[in-house]
């Protein structure tokens, strides 16, 4: 049987999906593991971790060497675990004798880089670094609305919306599933907060866009891509996620809705959605390609996708770990497949001679 690893920061992080994923790994001639990467001894080259039995359809502790083949379900933070762990992945990442189904992406201010100059330019928001809070202010004054953003964020952690009224400063988060107002009498309040802020988080700012519905909902598009058993992209699905009313974040961590995209697309003129369709196809056609131009081999890519009420489409996220909750909530008769995916295309590692397969692609290993 194909050794297949799994890796997490934590045994509990993800546990139904990859427990499902290892419930199929018998009928497909796959034995699946999991393991936290700080887990592995640099000595004897052992992981402990978990081992699926079949027969009793439940994981077991067990010690094994590190499978050659890896999917990586890490989620960094700021904390002292994700930082003993980055290094150990890249570590893996090098090693000739292991292949990833995914090798990542790099942070948002990288991928907006490498992307500027590509034919889909003009569906990625004007992005740029935060060196201090000069930048900000210049904008600001200028009379526009700004959106701040963690460059290494996800799940719509530490984004926050600015605006100048006058002479005070609007800004505003979402936080625990809350709308958070402040606002700031002068210029030295607001750049004292904001000293503060990039003390702690390097930090990029983009121009706000009118990305809500008619309710001053925010919402977005979220389509999941992945390999096939072939090695050929295709779509999975997609779905709507739709915010709090007023807010600025569709995700469905902060408190957001879902919707099937046939529903959302249904309520749209017919020739909106013929544009919006074409748009699409667009989009995810070139997509995949120029990553992988750009960077390592993918597997797998969820793609954010903002309609402004001016009718502009806008690249907003793009995210190799994606999660599935809102196709398995809008389309739950995907289940099978979206569990089955990464060991098919494991399988096909396995029997193919992609020994060389990352250094045919990029210079450099991403997270």
């Amino acid at each position: 049987m194909t050794a297949f690893g799994i890796m997490s920061l934590s045994l509990e992080s993800e546990a139904s999906y990859i427990t499902e994923i290892a419930k199929l790994g018998e009928s497909l001639g796959v034995e699946c593991f999991r393991f936290i990467p700080s887990e592995i001894n640099p000595h004897t080259l052992q992981v402990k971790g978990k081992r699926f039995d079949h027969r009793s359809q439940a994981w077991f502790d067990a010690e094994f060497p590190i499978p050659n083949l890896l999917y990586d379900r890490c989620f960094y933070g700021d904390d002292e675990h994700s930082k003993q762990c980055l290094p150990i992945v890249s570590w893996l990442k090098s090693k000739k004798d292991i292949n990833f189904l995914g090798y990542g992406l790099p942070n948002k201010l990288e991928l907006y880089d490498a992307l500027k100059d590509t034919v889909l330019s003009a569906y990625l928001p004007q992005t740029q670094s935060v060196p201090g809070p000069g930048v900000v202010l210049k904008e600001l004054h200028a009379g526009k609305r700004i959106i701040l953003k963690p460059v290494n964020g996800s799940q719509g952690y530490g984004i926050y919306y600015l605006r100048k009224s006058d002479k005070t400063f609007h800004v505003k988060t979402e936080k625990q599933l809350k709308i958070i107002s402040r606002i700031f009498p002068n210029e030295a309040k607001l750049t004292q907060w904001l000293q503060s802020l990039f003390r702690r988080h390097q930090y990029l700012m983009q121009p706000y866009l009118e990305l809500s519905n008619q309710d001053s909902q925010p919402f977005d598009i979220r389509i999941l891509m992945q390999k096939n058993d072939k090695g050929v992209w295709g779509e999975r699905g997609r779905g709507i996620r739709v915010g709090t009313t007023g807010g600025i974040l569709s995700n469905l961590s902060a408190g957001g809705a879902v919707m099937t995209y046939a529903e959302w697309a249904a309520a749209i003129p017919p020739a909106k959605g013929e544009y919006i369709k074409q748009e699409l196809q667009y989009i995810l056609r070139e997509l995949p390609q120029l990553l992988e131009n750009r960077f390592l081999p993918l597997f797998e890519i969820g793609v954010d996708i903002g309609i402004a009420k001016n009718g502009s489409i806008w690249i907003l996220d793009i995210n190799s770990k994606p999660g599935r909750k809102v196709l398995l909530q809008t389309r739950p008769n995907l289940k099978d497949i979206l569990f089955r995916a990464p060991l098919l295309y494991a399988k096909l590692l396995s029997q193919t001679d992609s020994k060389e397969r990352k250094y045919d692609h990029a210079k450099t290993l991403s997270h």
